[in-house]
């Protein structure tokens, strides 16, 4: 039987097409780290582990890119940071683009399209 060697980069994108949002934890020094690599960049271990994040986020930057509506019209990307203290670069749903301020607090999702998985963002409703 043969056995296909993934790295973290591939198995971090398997779970996501999977529909599992994963980042990593180092076990040594216990820091998180987005997007996977094979050592901890705050400490040089091996092999931090995968881990499920809480999903909690605030944005911390946004632009809005204005297009034609017949070419998409508009959309945005914005910067997140987790709850756990990385930042990832994704969009937030279910917003028009000008509404996406910096500050929101938004909640992670993995959208599959066409077999491929993505981390987008919904704004968190107040309670």
């Amino acid at each position: 039987m043969t056995t296909i060697q993934q790295g973290i980069q591939a198995r971090h994108q398997q779970a996501l097409d999977q529909g599992r949002f994963l980042i990593q934890q180092c076990g040594a020094c216990g820091q998180h780290v987005y997007f996977p690599r094979e050592l901890c960049p705050h400490c040089g271990a091996l092999s931090p582990a995968l881990v499920a994040p809480a999903g909690g986020g605030t944005v911390a930057a946004v632009t809005t890119l204005y297009r034609k509506p017949e070419q998409g019209g508009h959309y945005h990307v914005c910067l997140v940071d987790l709850d756990e203290g990385v930042r990832l670069m994704s969009r937030v749903d279910g917003l028009a683009p000008e509404a996406v301020t910096i500050g929101l607090r938004v909640r992670a999702r993995v959208v599959v399209n066409e077999g491929r998985g993505l981390v987008v963002f919904d704004p968190e409703v107040a309670a």
